[in-house]
């Protein structure tokens, strides 16, 4: 479906499913040169059980129109104002890499307005190696290589996702290459990348947040290793906040070389 605000249209993925007032729903918020493709196990299933499913591709990515975020308060606030357009009131919010400091920054602006936060793959900081965020601009495709490299803990996807036998890290390759090559006016990828380098909220924004917290981390994730969430584990438990740390058996990319732990984790949590 389309959600229209002035000036652009952006993309969400509703699981197969037409959007039913009566349900709650769950905003999808993917990471750094990805799309909403990457959440299709999970939002298919939520979507055929109970669920209002909204895998958005961000401003700027893929099938949406209108500017790619510079930065994650940025993004924040795209989010925001496309549940004004849509008319949602509240909605569960879940990220990935990026995109989980996105849902983490929007929830904390939404209050109420998020009954749930869910970050996948997440860090704070969020710092981007030096090499990789100079490569990420004078030469994306060495950058694609690498963080492919450390991103995938598996060669061929479980059964559930993606289908029995896909090169998962070629996939994942070709992905990258057609958002990147989505948008011509902006480097996508070196945006992405700085705005999560630049991140500097995430403690505040943790502590804002009024609803409960799922981290899902990746046991061998060398992006975002689980270590890496230990401050905002931290502030949440310092805040009262209802915190679960669910961590699944391969690298970052949890949707999809985890794809059935990690919706189990996801459909109990939202329960």
């Amino acid at each position: 479906m389309k959600i229209t605000w002035p000036g652009f249209d952006v993309y969400a993925y509703t699981g197969g499913k037409s959007f039913n007032p009566a349900q709650p729903t769950v905003v999808f918020i993917h990471g750094v040169l990805n799309d909403h493709s990457v959440w299709v196990l999970q939002t298919r299933y939520l979507a055929h059980h109970g669920w209002n499913v909204l895998a958005i591709d961000l401003p700027g990515h893929a099938r949406s129109q209108g500017p790619a975020a510079a930065s994650v308060e940025e993004a924040a606030d795209q989010i925001h104002a496309m549940l004004d357009a849509a008319g949602l009131d509240k909605v569960a919010l879940v990220g990935h890499s990026w995109g989980s400091l996105i849902a983490l920054e929007a929830a904390a602006r939404m209050k109420e307005r998020a009954t749930h936060v869910v970050l996948i793959g997440s860090a704070f900081p969020m710092p981007v190696a030096a090499p990789l965020l100079e490569a990420s601009q004078s030469n994306p495709e060495k950058a694609i290589a690498m963080i492919n490299v450390f991103s995938r803990a598996t060669l061929a996807a479980p059964p559930s996702a993606m289908g029995p036998g896909t090169w998962v890290h070629g996939a994942s390759m070709a992905l990258n290459r057609r958002i990147l090559a989505s948008n011509p006016t902006v480097n996508l990828f070196h945006l992405g990348f700085n705005a999560c380098n630049n991140y500097s909220n995430g403690l505040n924004a943790m502590a804002a947040l009024t609803g409960p917290v799922l981290f899902i981390n990746g046991a061998v994730d060398q992006m975002t290793p689980p270590k890496a969430t230990q401050a905002l584990l931290l502030q949440a438990k310092a805040s009262g906040q209802v915190v679960q740390v669910v961590t699944v058996p391969m690298g970052h990319h949890q949707m999809n070389e985890s794809p059935e732990e990690t919706l189990q984790a996801l459909r109990n949590f939202l329960r």
